[in-house]
């Protein structure tokens, strides 16, 4: 079970994401906040699992908090879930600690998904804040020093090429006529044979190879 606390400063949009993430039979919202200063306060007396963090909230804005909650002792990981993807924003949050970085009109199974996957230690990003993160990355990454691609299949080739672009699962199974989990299943086999740990980061090497 993952006991989570959610963290906005609108009372329905709070609502509506604990009707929404607690159909997850594996996810307990046991706290709520309205702005960074009391999600500080209540992940200190709360101790959960994860914090899903706004960014603009007053009071306490969500990058200061997530940077605070990340001095905590045995601080849970932060999931930002926000409106607004600025680069300041996006970066700032990044920087502050925050293990994923998510934007609201996120569907709800992949935002369940997102919190296992922050809870077991991966990093998702919505496919915008990939693309942001890539042409940050790559902006200052010499050329010629790419990963070695020669294992994958052409198949595997395309799903990456498409992954590289900011594509989710869906969006690449739409695109290349899969199904959606065999594109989970062909993105897993990539991450595999080229031994990266996360989207982000196969993201960031096919980026490097020239797939984007």
């Amino acid at each position: 079970m993952i006991r989570l606390l959610l963290v906005d400063d609108q009372p329905l949009i709070r609502a509506g994401l604990k009707a929404l993430v607690e159909n997850d039979p594996g996810i307990e919202v046991v706290g709520e906040a309205e702005n960074g200063r009391n999600a500080v306060s209540l992940t200190r007396d709360l101790k959960p699992d994860l914090v899903l963090m706004d960014i603009r909230m007053p009071v306490m804005d969500g990058v200061t908090a997530t940077q605070k909650v990340a001095e905590l002792d045995d601080a849970p990981p932060v999931l930002i879930l926000t409106t607004f993807d600025d680069d300041t924003e996006v970066f700032s949050a990044l920087r502050a600690g925050a293990k994923g970085y998510l934007l609201k009109d996120t569907p709800g199974v992949e935002l369940r998904q997102a919190i296992q996957d922050v809870a077991a230690g991966k990093y998702p990003l919505s496919p915008q804040i990939t693309r942001k993160l890539i042409d940050h990355v790559a902006a200052g990454t010499p050329t010629g020093n790419g990963p070695d691609l020669s294992a994958l299949t052409e198949r595997e080739f395309q799903v990456l090429r498409a992954l590289a672009q900011g594509r989710n699962n869906n969006e690449i199974a739409a695109e290349l006529y899969l199904s959606p989990a065999t594109a989970r299943t062909y993105v897993s086999r990539i991450l595999t044979k080229v031994g990266a740990r996360d989207r982000t980061e196969l993201a960031i090497l096919a980026h490097r190879a020239g797939l984007a």
